[in-house]
Formats: C-alpha cells, structure tokens, sequence
C-alpha cells in the first residue's frame, strides 16, 4: 500500500511556501546582474515576467486542485501526455528547484560577507544546505512554520523599503529609459523568469495541503499579485537610488540602495532581509523538489527507495536527502550565470508542459477529471501561455536551447532503459485519440486512479448509500421506451434478487406511478415502492440516451433512480432520497450524465458526489 504523507499546511503555508520561494534572489541579486542589459526600464521587464506567468498560474491551479498528489509537475504531466513526457517535466522540476535554492544559498553568501566577510561563501552555502536538510526531514509542517516567519519578517522590511527609499529617488537615473532599446526587455524577461518560477513550488507539496481545492489556489493567486507588485516596486526604487556604475553588475543591490537613504543601519536590515529571503527560498527549494523523486518512484521511474517515508516524521526522507546532496555539489561547481539560466531555461519549458497538460486533460472529457478551480477563459489562456514562454524560450539563446535538447534526450534515455516497461499505467492523451478515432483503446486504469485521488482530496468515508449503488444495477437504454416497457425491463432485473414475482413488481411500480408521479423535475424520476418482507433495500439506476415518456410528463425522462425496500427500511429509504436529490441538483448532472462513457462512470458520478454522508448503516 502507497504511504501518504501528513496533511497540515493551510492557507497561509501556500502563501509563504510560495512567496518565499519567489522572494530571494531574483530580487536581492539580479536586478544588477541584469540592469545593465535593459537600463531604467528594467521593472519593466519584471511586470512582464509576471504577466507571463499568470496563465501557467491558472493552469496549474486547476491541475493541483484536481489532483492534488506529491510531485505536482510530474503528476499531472505524466497523467496527460505520458510516462516520458511526465519523467522529463519531473527531472526538470527537480533540477529547476534545486538550482534556484543553491542559488539562493550563494547570493545568501554574498550578502553574508557584508557583514562578515572573513567567513568563506561556499563553506556557509553548504552549511546552510545541511541545516534545512535538518528542517526538512522534520516534516513539512515544522519546515513551513520557519517559512511563514522568515516570510512574513521580510515583506514588512521591502515594504518598509520602498516607503523610506521612494522621496530619495533621483529622477534623472531613469534617463534613458531604454537605452539599448526595446527588445531587452524581453530578452530580460526570460532571464529573470525563475525569479517567478518559485510561485507554483507549491504545487509538489500539494498533498501535504489541507483543504487543497481551496488554499493552493488562493494562495498562489494571492502570492503572485503581492509580490509581483513588491518585485516591480522595488527595482523602480533601486533604480533611482544607484547610479550606473554602482548597480551595474553589483551583487547586493538593494543593500546599496538601503544605504543611500539610511546609512549602514539600512545597509545592515536589507542585508539581513536578504539573508531571510535566500533561508526561505532554500528551505522551500529543498522542501518541493524533493517530492519529485519521490512521486517518479511511486511510479517506478527511479529506484523505489526513494518513496520511503520516514516513520516518525512522514516526510520522504531519502529524497530530501538526494536532494540537498545535488544542491551542494550545485554550489561547488556551477557558475552563477550558468546556474540562473539553466534554471530558468528548465522552468519556461515546465511551464509549456503545464499549460499543454490543461488542454489535454479538458478535451480527453474523463467524468473523474473533477478540479475545484477551472482555469478562465479556456483555451485561450493557455495558448498565450505556451506561446508566451515559447516566445522566452526562444530568447534564452542557442546555448541554452542545445541544452535544453540535450537534457531531454537524456530523460528519454533514461526512461527507455529503465522504466519504459515497468510502467504499465494509462494517460489522458490516449483518451483524446480514443475520442478521435471512436475506437476502445483504454481500460479505465487513469479513471480509477482519479476516483481514488478525488476520494483522497474530499475526505470521501462510504457510507451504506455508497455501497448500495456499487452493487446496484444499471440500465443504460439508448432507444426511448414507454414507461411500461421500462418497470417491465426493471423488475425483470429486480424480481430473482428480491424474492419478488416480476409481474407483480410492475404492477406496483406502475401503481404507484398512477397515484403519485414520482417525476422530481424535468429529465428526473426517482420511482419508490414498498414491498412484503424484512431488510431488504435494492437501487436500480437507468439512463435513457433518448428518454423514458412517462405518461404524466411533457418531457422525456434521462434519469432514473428507483428504490425498492421492505417496510423496516422506512429511515434509510428518506435518507437515500435525500442523498439522491443533493446529487441531482448538482451543477452540470445532466450533462455529464448523458455524456458518461460507460456504467462505471455513471456510478463514479454518484459515488464521488458531494452530499451528506450518513455512516455505515
């Protein structure tokens, strides 16, 4: 049996798991890598970083919220488009979160040595590197309360920023404006992209989430408009506060700019900031890429070891392990400008895969694809998404491309080697070619997984309703049919299992028919009667493609429910109606009933319905 991890972030642990993870060194570091590329206009460049970023946003929200699983990215890339596009979307994720924490840890090391600059960079790095190892193999929930401290400290502090720093602002650093032109914004852009990369970090600790369907979408939605909002601000002030030949290429820009308008005190606070911002980057770095080497080998992409969960503190512990070790060996050896655009390079490639994923999952039409949030204005939003970071890809540079090629090649050998036949599981895309063709070519194993996933996401406990409609028995009519000749069809079925004669069964039904209709509301009939005997309960379900006419109704019936039960079952039988009537009123019943592909999805319909559960009896 799969080991779960613990559910306990809230609302706002996704918030501070993904601002901290976006706050660090996209802003204490590269404003003056970068600004020498673009001048004045370089927040520019930081406004159209987030704007990019809001499609693949969305499409991530609605993914998450449907499936809520360790190794966000992976999962459902690997569920829409296949096992090798999901291990190449997942190594990328793993690698592009690990590269942003050991860049964290490095800029943290810059700004350290202001303040003491005896102390070695690489040495503190790894120090900090093993430190929230520690923090991590602890649980989730310890890792994410050093988070929302170190996070909310440090928007107080850029907040605090831009209000002492705006009046010394010198009007002439913004002329020119553009000095090298338009395109560098662009250009700039995609460089500076991972500084928004952290936002959907989240999503790999999803099932960590309580109340997932709500709290990750909101909070990556909050996230990214008070940060974005931070970010621009605060490299429009760090602008006007530096002169050129002291933000060009500077590693501590904002400490520089803190200095201008408050001396060494500032100097000092925006360092330490700095400092609380590369801790919660690292800390959230280590905390979602190392779900992804877990989720691969839940599903036999890389060695099983790697899903074992620690007994006491159920967090992954092996994969946590492997991944600060890499995030080391990252710090010793890598650049920093090689660091940042691969990175971002690995990250505006995962973000295509996210946003083909959605279109994918929406069009395969699978009735268990049930998110809590749906991405607005499909498809739309999802074409300026891939065309958007298709557009940045392009920018990155041919070097980084041929990498980008070569690192895919790679995943696709590995996975050819060794988890091409071990994996046995089917995915969305097949569903979308199986709609195409109208030919049979799945066998419900992604359904069944999603159902599982759904009833994991709701807190689904079956009762004795849930139990009685998995055994029930269901008519799928697709020629329309008098009333008669269905009670006649339905107590054909019925009557053996009853103990009842069939023509007596349908005389009951047809009487009570006749004395009351049993149709609720137009398409809906849910016919009820009593019979002789003792604890007997039975549910039949009917679904009629082209409609039952029932004799009191001007409009064709789609759906049926019937109950038969014995007098003793009087309670249970008003509890079945009433879980019967919250299933129906349902947004979008009718519809996916008519449009359900077989009889297992038209009992999922009513299985994973929110209701009222009444226990097992």
């Amino acid at each position: 049996m799969q080991e779960r991890l613990k559910k306990g972030l809230g609302l706002l642990d996704v918030f501070c798991i993904a601002s901290g993870a976006m706050i660090s060194s996209g802003l204490f570091v590269l404003p003056g890598i970068v600004s020498v590329k673009v001048g004045p206009s370089l927040f520019l460049s930081y406004i159209l970083a987030s704007l990019l970023a809001v499609p693949t946003l969305l499409s991530k929200a609605e993914l998450v919220t449907a499936m809520p699983k360790a190794g966000g990215d992976y999962f459902y890339i690997s569920r829409s488009m296949g096992f090798a596009t999901g291990f190449i979307g997942g190594v990328s994720s793993w690698f592009s979160l690990s590269l942003k924490g050991a860049f964290a840890l490095i800029g943290m090391a810059a700004y350290v040595e202001l303040l003491m600059p005896a102390v070695p960079i690489k040495t503190l790095a790894i120090c900090f590197c093993l430190f929230f190892i520690f923090i991590n193999l602890a649980g989730a929930k310890e890792a994410s309360r050093t988070q929302i401290i170190i996070v909310l400290s440090l928007l107080i502090i850029l907040i605090l920023y831009i209000i002492f720093g705006f009046p010394s602002i010198d009007i002439h650093r913004y002329t020119p404006f553009t000095p090298n032109g338009l395109g560098p914004i662009f250009t700039v852009a995609g460089l500076i992209f991972i500084s928004y990369g952290g936002l959907t970090k989240v999503a790999s600790v999803a099932e960590e989430v309580s109340n997932p369907g709500r709290n990750i979408p909101l909070g990556m939605i909050l996230s990214l408009i008070i940060v974005g909002i931070i970010y621009a601000l605060v490299v429009f002030v760090t602008t006007g506060l530096l002169p050129p030949d002291k933000l060009y290429f500077c590693l501590t820009p904002i400490s520089e700019g803190a200095y201008i308008f408050s001396g060494k005190i500032g100097m000092f606070i925006a360092a330490l900031a700095a400092i609380f911002a590369f801790i919660s980057t690292a800390n959230a770095s280590i905390m979602s890429a190392s779900r992804y080497p877990m989720a691969m080998s839940r599903d036999r992409l890389l060695p099983s070891f790697l899903e074992r969960i620690n007994v006491r503190f159920r967090t992954p512990h092996y994969s946590i392990l492997l991944t600060g070790v890499f995030m080391g060996l990252a710090i010793l050896f890598l650049e920093l400008e090689f660091l940042v655009k691969l990175a971002s390079t690995l990250l505006i490639l995962l973000y295509i895969l996210t946003n083909i994923s959605v279109i994918i999952m929406r069009e395969s039409k699978i009735q268990n694809y049930q998110p809590r949030f749906y991405s607005p204005l499909y498809p739309v939003m999802q074409i300026l998404g891939i065309l958007g970071c298709g557009f940045l890809l392009a920018e990155m540079g041919g070097l980084m491309l041929s990498l980008g090629g070569l690192f895919i090649i790679a995943g696709l050998i590995w996975y050819l080697l060794y988890a091409g036949i071990k994996v046995e599981k089917e995915y969305a895309l097949i569903h979308v070619i199986e709609r195409i063709i109208n030919r049979e070519l799945t066998s419900g194993i992604l359904p069944n997984e999603l159902k599982g996933i759904l009833r994991e996401r709701d807190n689904i406990v079956e009762d004795r309703f849930d139990h009685l409609i998995k055994e029930s028995i269901v008519l799928d009519l697709e020629k329309s049919i008098s009333m008669e000749e269905f009670f006649i069809q339905a107590s054909s079925l019925l009557a053996q299992d009853l103990g009842v004669d069939r023509e007596a069964l349908t005389q009951m039904f047809i009487k009570r028919e006749s004395e009351s209709s049993t149709i609720i509301r137009p398409g809906l009939a849910i016919p009820h009667i009593i019979i002789p005997g003792e604890h007997k309960f039975r549910i039949l379900l009917a679904r009629a493609r082209e409609g039952i006419v029932f004799p009191n109704s001007t409009q064709p019936i789609y759906t049926v429910f019937i109950l038969v039960s014995t007098k003793d079952e009087r309670n249970f039988h008003l509890r079945a109606l009433v879980a019967i009537a919250q299933i129906c009123q349902q947004h979008a019943f009718d519809k996916n009933w008519l449009r359900a592909r077989n009889i297992d999805e038209l009992k999922d319909i009513i299985l994973l319905a929110e209701r009222k559960r009444f226990g097992t009896k």
